[in-house]
């Protein structure tokens, strides 16, 4: 009677889980669906999805979002692979900092780097101005295409650079002696052996940049100008001033939704062809940089990473500037962190705080649950909880938003403006981080030993409390760090279900930046800059690592 009570209570447990997803993902899921297909008078109807493809000024935005899309996710395989290579298999001069560095530029929120970059590279931007008047050289414009390409793929690169190097350390030497052996070295080895043998996570690593940079609204929102995207579109038919048509975003939402779908398996596919086993019994040692080429590795390195860094380094210099509206004016002083104070600062520093924790919680909670469910109780209903879990990494942040915002928009679940749809948004949106990391670590971990725990007596409840949770603490502390920093500078789906009672850091700079309002702008944006690069600090502190596994 006794095993079958504990047996139940992990049941009951799969139940909520279940129920949960149910309610807050394929309801709200079903709900977007219904509004894209039914008329205000109630009638069937595929009109939204005809206006879409009939008319090119829509089909455009899509076909612009894929573009920009590919070639960010190629840019960034070509920048942050070498780095990565370089990291992993040659003794580089502050080696740690580059990696801490490249962390940070990856985890601030896309928007502040495009808004940095207008400061810089702008009409007016200070390297801009500087290279006209003192140089006389035309930079051209950073909107459009170009800027929209030339951000994301320095904020995303360094996605691809921690990627890498989990996949580098995984490469036994002896491998790469056998094939220096027979003949293969240099840039050939490293095509034929390295990145052969790292395919997997190439293509992970690519899925990753794809779907940020597909879902990304805040960057080709303050760049685009002429270059709309399919988040942009999708935002200005629900909350546009040009007028809202909330059927039709709906039905750009299910076309969002189609599209990822696609790459999401696509990606699986071509991975499912890169199927082996590999284990680092004797890791790759590094070799010290010498020569010229050594001077080329150095520079590479440094010149890339500080690239991308220097937009939260400006961000922050721009933030004790001083400023009138949109102009920056000689001189500095604190009257842009005055202002904020006076703008809802101290709201906004209490709503991050209380909804990352809070959704952070819950994460955790739900994370360990389901890696558990998954790994040791497997079964049809597990996996399917698994599988719900994940589906918010293939969507866009403004379709969970708009889903959320359909479906407790009104009675019976009026949640509108509230801290709790902002919970959910977040946890729904950010725990498929956590879950896959903590997965991870679980299956790494042999059943023998929680076995073990029972046969001396402990109760299976105490053994998972005492025993599994805290041998996954390093994977779920991982994947919590990454959740909480995406939490914090999350934007797309903020934007749709804020309010003013509700706003965030980011959402205050994201408001003063379009408010044209930037040296308010700046003292937010360098505020949550702190934050995310504070949080870091302390996770790796805790966890004593210079690494953050993905």
């Amino acid at each position: 009677m006794q095993t079958k009570k504990k047996f139940e209570v992990w049941t009951v447990v799969s139940l909520v889980l279940l129920c949960s997803f149910l309610l807050f993902l394929v309801y709200p899921m079903f709900g977007l669906l219904k509004q894209a297909v039914i008329t205000p008078e109630g009638e069937f109807s595929l009109a939204e999805f005809v206006k879409f493809f009939s008319k090119s000024y829509y089909t455009s935005t899509i076909v612009n979002s894929v573009k920009v899309t590919l070639s960010v996710t190629a840019v960034s395989l070509l920048l942050g692979i070498p780095i990565a290579y370089f990291y992993s298999f040659y003794r580089i001069r502050g080696a740690k900092a580059l990696f801490v560095l490249s962390i940070l530029c990856s985890m601030s929120a896309p928007f502040i780097g495009a808004y940095s970059w207008i400061m810089l590279l702008g009409r007016s931007g200070a390297i801009t101005q500087f290279l006209e008047n003192v140089l006389h050289i035309s930079v051209g414009s950073i909107y459009g295409f170009k800027g929209i390409l030339i951000v994301q793929s320095l904020k995303f690169f360094p996605l691809v650079f921690i990627y890498m190097n989990g996949a580098f350390k995984n490469i036994d030497n002896t491998l790469m002696e056998a094939s220096a052996n027979m003949g293969c070295t240099g840039v050939r080895r490293l095509f034929k052996v390295v990145l052969a043998l790292s395919m997997p996570t190439i293509l992970a690593a690519a899925l990753m940049v794809f779907m940020q940079a597909f879902a990304d609204f805040g960057t080709p929102m303050l760049l685009g100008e002429g270059f709309q995207t399919f988040p942009v579109l999708i935002y200005n038919q629900y909350l546009g001033e040009g007028g809202q048509n909330y059927n039709f975003a709906a039905a750009l939402a299910c076309i969002a939704i189609l599209v990822t779908a696609i790459v999401f398996f696509f990606q699986k596919w071509a991975t499912s062809r890169f199927k082996f086993s590999m284990n680092a019994l004797h890791p790759v040692e590094k070799k010290a940089c010498k020569g010229l080429s050594g001077v080329l590795m150095h520079a590479y390195c440094y010149i890339l990473v500080a690239i991308a860094f220097l937009p939260q380094l400006y961000i922050i210099y721009l933030s004790f500037r001083n400023c009138k509206g949109a102009v920056f004016q000689p001189g500095f002083s604190l009257g842009n962190y005055r202002q904020a104070a006076k703008k809802l600062l101290a709201r906004s520093i209490k709503n991050t705080a209380v909804l990352g924790v809070l959704a952070l919680a819950i994460i955790i909670v739900v994370a360990v649950l389901i890696a558990y469910l998954v790994v040791r109780r497997s079964s049809a209903m597990n996996n399917t909880i698994d599988t719900l879990s994940m589906l918010p990494y293939i969507m866009p942040g403004a379709v969970i938003g708009l889903s959320l915002l359909i479906a407790f928009g009104k009675a019976p679940f009026a949640l509108t403006g509230t801290l709790t749809i902002m919970v959910i948004a977040l946890v729904i949106r950010r725990l498929p981080y956590t879950i896959r990391s903590a997965t991870a670590t679980l299956m790494q971990i042999s059943m023998s030993i929680e076995e073990a725990a029972i046969s001396l007596g402990a109760s299976k409840a105490k053994t998972f409390v005492k025993i599994t949770v805290p041998m996954m603490a390093n994977g779920i502390l991982s994947g919590a760090i990454l959740s909480w920093v995406a939490i914090v500078t999350e934007l797309s789906s903020s934007i749709i279900l804020y309010n003013n009672k509700s706003i965030t850091l980011t959402m205050s700079t994201y408001v003063a930046i379009t408010r044209g309002n930037y040296g308010l702008a700046a003292a937010f944006a360098a505020i949550l800059t702190v934050v995310t690069t504070v949080s870091l600090l302390i996770y790796l502190a805790v966890s004593k690592s210079e690494d953050v596994n993905l």
